[in-house]
């Protein structure tokens, strides 16, 4: 059976590949993504409704722009639409807006409207609406935070074990669709939104097809030999599923399939079309095949079948339920930001991985390709700004147009992609990514082994962290990837997760802002990998680290391996702000923990809340465990604590220990970390028939645990039972989290006598214990 091909399959395909993905929201400025297979001029025009949405009016916000080519038949363009006149979007209304694609094509220049560039053959009846009038809605968030709701999850992995749980979001979107102030305001996808390395062997079968197809050009990749200057290069077909993982380990060498984890890397993406092809397959079924073959039908060897048909397996409900998340990412602003699976397991965890990686001519083109995928499909949203004319990102997408028209060719566009994406130029002569000392940090006192290196990059480079802001809030978007500090120890050292320039540009520029206006009444930070994680995982990855096996359990990813990063995060966030909110993700396992900050001066107490959502598609046999009350029982989280020394003329950076026995001097601060426990379930605010979660030729009936709970632990009935899964500490299986704030009663203490607020985060997942049953599990914690 063979993928199809040529002019039959793209004549099939409906004008949208994916999309329209609603992005940057804004009063006086709207952008909606979109990937087509023709290029035209598309307009965007924001409409005021009526009657709660169901009636469309005047228009109130529009604008233009021209497709970008990343291929002969892959063109994407985010348009951004500005007021019509003076007035901008308000804050309590429910808008909608349309698309129409005029195609620059001498063949036709009639306009095609946005329901029949959605629609073919194959999807008759596509629609991103929840209204006749078929058009997409939304809302801008509200002006007061007890109203404001905000989605958010990480780590969604199309052949993962479970349901996908991201088109749950298209469930409560639809509940609430014509009431402003429930309907969700905006949705965070904070890291892994695909994953590089660890492919299902049939997602690399369509993603290598797709992505040359759509291309019109096979790329050559540079698979180097010892000698760096002496290369060979092979295209993406010679290199096919399941056959990668020597290929990605020892030319490209990634670090994901170190440690004989070789079944991580077998289809690891290497080309450009196969980044771009799987955020088409992760957004919408438009490209999908109507089925994908048997395991025997496309490989050999029992183990290879055996892998195929498990993958299979696992993404036929991921594929089914496509589109409903086409839908629901149409009508929900939309923001992102990468972490390493994004581009390949432990990206730029450490010195040891840039010098292994972007040395290598193989690894460092295929990091190319995926960044700039990621600025293609998810940061030209982010920041629309930065891709207007003469801004970085425009330079980037010209410099991309020219490189693909060259089929791959044309060095120095590579060269200029290399350098708006910010990837460090190789040394001449040892052809090793280059670093430069952190100006931010030198030593005050003469002292040696302080010195902080970053990867050296542009000054023309684009920027991946931002900042969002609505009527109530604040949202900061960090970059811990892109901007880590590296020591000037071993090489397998942890770095800072934000180098001391770092902190100043992302944390502590945008919260010190001085434009007049008050602070928010909520400040939140998207931090990709977790502040805080439980304590066992603290010890596995330091008994790790102390044995050199940093890259089996992404040693250097976490904060607190780094005591000076996490102290100047405290300070820095604490200096500004009084209660911050974290929203994370990356560890597949979901949880909530308070952290409680006292200063040595008269400032009153500071609260730190960390909520994590993760994982969307990727639970394990771990995670499932944590989830129990085993967890509880065997490891419960106790409180931790801190105490910290703010920064002085002999100590240039800010120290902290854990519950030191007689400290030197007494501590500028110190706090205390304690987990929340989470409620029990609650059936949730969905519509319980779920008649669109499973494709009906699958033979499976909607009661079949098999997809997401082990047929191993099936044997024991307790495993399933209700009071066995209601684990208090995480949610380890497959889930989406929506945040919101409760009003509450003063407390007895409070002097003031005013009331509080409590921030809660509701977690939405599949029970086990009734047939194919959408539950709620709350955290909720007190911000005062």
């Amino acid at each position: 059976m063979k993928y199809l091909e040529g002019k039959r399959f793209l004549n099939g395909l409906p004008l949208i590949l994916a999309g329209p993905m609603l992005r940057r929201t804004e009063p006086g400025a709207v952008t909606v993504w979109v990937a087509l297979k023709h290029p035209c001029q598309v307009r965007l025009q924001v409409l005021n409704t009526r009657h709660d949405g169901q009636q469309l009016a005047d228009c109130v916000l529009q604008g233009q722009a021209k497709t970008t080519a990343l291929g002969q038949h892959l063109y994407v363009v985010a348009v951004t639409a500005r007021p019509v006149e003076e007035t901008e979007l308000a804050c309590d209304r429910i808008y909608a807006y349309d698309l129409e694609f005029t195609p620059d094509l001498a063949s036709s220049q009639q306009t095609v409207s946005l329901t029949a560039a959605l629609r073919s053959e194959a999807l008759p009846t596509a629609t991103v609406s929840y209204f006749a009038h078929d058009k997409p809605t939304f809302v801008l968030p509200p002006s007061r935070l007890s109203d404001l709701k905000l989605v958010h999850g990480s780590c969604r992995k199309p052949h993962g074990a479970g349901f996908d749980a991201l088109p749950l979001l298209d469930c409560l979107i639809e509940a609430a669709a014509g009431t402003h102030c429930e309907r969700p305001h905006q949705l965070f996808l904070t890291g892994d939104q695909i994953y590089g390395d660890d492919v299902g062997d049939p997602l690399l079968w369509v993603a290598t097809t797709l992505g040359d197809t759509l291309l019109g050009w096979e790329e050559a990749l540079p698979v180097g030999r010892d000698n760096p200057e002496d290369i060979d290069y092979l295209t993406p077909k010679q290199l096919p599923a399941g056959k990668r993982s020597e290929l990605a380990t020892r030319k490209a060498g990634f670090t994901a399939g170190l440690d004989e984890k070789y079944e991580k890397v077998t289809s690891h993406f290497l080309s450009f079309g196969e980044y771009c092809a799987v955020y088409l397959l992760a957004r919408s079924p438009a490209c999908w095949p109507v089925a994908l073959p048997a395991g025997r039908d496309v490989t050999e060897g029992r183990e290879a079948i055996r892998r195929w048909d498990k993958d299979r397996r696992n993404m036929q409900q991921f594929v089914h339920t496509l589109w409903k998340v086409r839908r629901a990412l149409a009508n929900v602003p939309t923001y992102a930001i990468f972490d390493d699976h994004d581009v390949s397991d432990d990206w730029n965890l450490n010195q040891a991985w840039c010098l292994r990686v972007l040395g290598r001519p193989l690894g460092r083109r295929a990091v190319q390709n995926a960044m700039l995928a990621y600025t293609v499909f998810q940061a030209w949203g982010n920041t629309p700004w930065q891709f207007e004319a003469g801004q970085p990102g425009a330079a980037l997408l010209e410099a991309a147009q020219q490189w693909s028209s060259a089929q791959g060719q044309d060095q120095q566009a590579a060269a200029a992609i290399a350098t708006y994406l910010g990837l460090p130029p190789a040394d001449p002569h040892t052809h090793l990514p280059q670093f430069v000392q952190d100006i931010q940090d030198l030593p005050q006192d003469g002292t040696e082994g302080k010195n902080i290196w970053v990867l050296r990059r542009s000054n023309r480079a684009l920027t991946w962290h931002y900042t969002v802001r609505g009527a109530c809030h604040e949202v900061l978007v960090l970059d811990t990837r892109t901007w880590r500090g590296y020591p000037d120890t071993r090489p397998i050292d942890p770095p800072m997760l934000l180098s001391p320039s770092a902190f100043k540009q992302q944390i502590a520029k945008p919260l010190s802002r001085s434009d007049g206006q008050s602070s928010p009444a909520a400040t939140f930070v998207v931090a990709p990998t977790n502040v805080f994680g439980m304590k066992v995982l603290d010890w596995i990855q330091q008994w790790q680290l102390n044995h050199r096996k940093v890259f089996s359990a992404d040693v250097g990813d976490s904060w607190n391996l780094n005591d000076r990063a996490l102290a100047t995060l405290l300070t820095t966030l604490f200096r500004y702000r009084q209660t911050i909110i974290v929203l994370s993700g990356d560890i597949h396992y979901s949880s909530a923990v308070r952290l409680s900050y006292q200063t040595s001066h008269s400032k009153p107490q500071a609260t730190l809340v960390q909520l994590t959502s993760s994982a969307m598609k990727n639970e394990e046999l771990l995670t499932q465990i944590l989830h129990t009350r085993l967890k509880e029982w065997l490891m419960p989280e106790k409180s931790r604590r801190w105490v910290g020394w703010s920064p002085s003329p002999d100590r240039s950076v800010p120290d902290m220990a854990e519950q030191p026995a007689q400290p030197s001097e007494p501590p500028d601060w110190r706090c205390q970390l304690d987990w929340l426990r989470r409620q029990p379930a609650q059936p949730a605010e969905i519509d319980p028939n779920l008649f669109w979660l499973m494709p009906s030729q699958s033979g499976r009936s909607r009661s079949s645990l098999s997809l997401f709970w082990p047929r191993f632990w099936q044997g024991f009935k307790f495993w399933q039972a209700r009071w066995f899964q209601e684990g208090q500490e995480v949610i380890g299986v497959n889930n989406v989290a929506m945040v919101r704030f409760q009003a509450k009663a003063p407390q007895n203490h409070d002097p003031n006598g005013e009331p509080g607020l409590a921030v809660q985060q509701d977690h939405y997942w599949f029970s086990s214990w009734r047939p194919i049953e959408v539950v709620r599990s709350r955290f909720e914690t007190s911000l005062r």
